[in-house]
């Protein structure tokens, strides 16, 4: 890979490190919520809906998050 290449390449990671910040937040902000709804509440379909959202928004950002360690490792950015 030339140096063009990887600068292009840095540059995309650095946007998905952009992206990988907002899922995090967003992860936050749905696990918050559902933090702070009454236990009963939490176990109803709206409470198990903003869980699985949380999680799944949290895997979202792990699973970027891995990529761009994996690149930068791989290609020694």
């Amino acid at each position: 890979m030339n140096k063009q290449q990887r600068k292009r390449l840095n540059e995309l990671i650095e946007q998905v490190e952009g992206i990988v910040t907002e899922l995090d937040e967003m992860a936050q902000e749905e696990q918050e919520k559902y933090d702070n709804m009454p236990e009963g509440l939490q176990e109803s379909e709206r409470g198990e809906a903003l869980q699985d959202a949380a999680d799944n928004l949290q895997q979202a950002h792990d699973d970027l998050e891995n990529w761009c360690d994996e690149i930068r490792d791989n290609l020694e950015l």
